[in-house]
């Protein structure tokens, strides 16, 4: 059952990046994230839904066009905490970025996510 609580939310949060117009971003995160989210991403730290939603906007209106976002992975959920997969792929066969989220939930909502983009190079022997 946690699981399918920490699938749902982020599924809704992945939503947002896919949101048929951008006025619809700050009401699928809110279903998604708690009020004082903290957010891990490419950029550094930032709290609350507004700087998420600032992400998520600015991602949406990425130069090679509106993207698409998928969770492409499992859900793997050890305890409060859990992590997924997700590929971003720009139209026409545009740039396409893949990574990997860990989140941590609190009463059924996000509270922290950590965002891991690009690809983990090899380790060198």
């Amino acid at each position: 059952m946690q699981e399918e609580t920490a699938r749902s939310a982020i599924d809704t949060f992945i939503s947002a990046f896919n949101a048929s117009d951008d006025s619809s971003v700050t009401a699928l995160l809110c279903q998604a994230l708690t009020s004082d989210v903290v957010f891990w991403g490419p950029l550094g730290r930032s709290e609350g839904i507004g700087a998420v939603e600032r992400f998520v906007l600015d991602i949406r209106r990425h130069p090679a066009g509106t993207g698409t976002m998928v969770r492409c992975s499992a859900v793997d959920m050890p305890d409060e905490w859990a992590r997924y997969q997700w590929v971003f792929t720009t139209p026409g066969g545009g740039p396409r970025l893949a990574g990997t989220d860990v989140v941590h939930l609190r009463r059924s909502l996000i509270d922290q996510v950590i965002v891991f983009a690009g690809e983990i190079e090899p380790f060198a022997s």
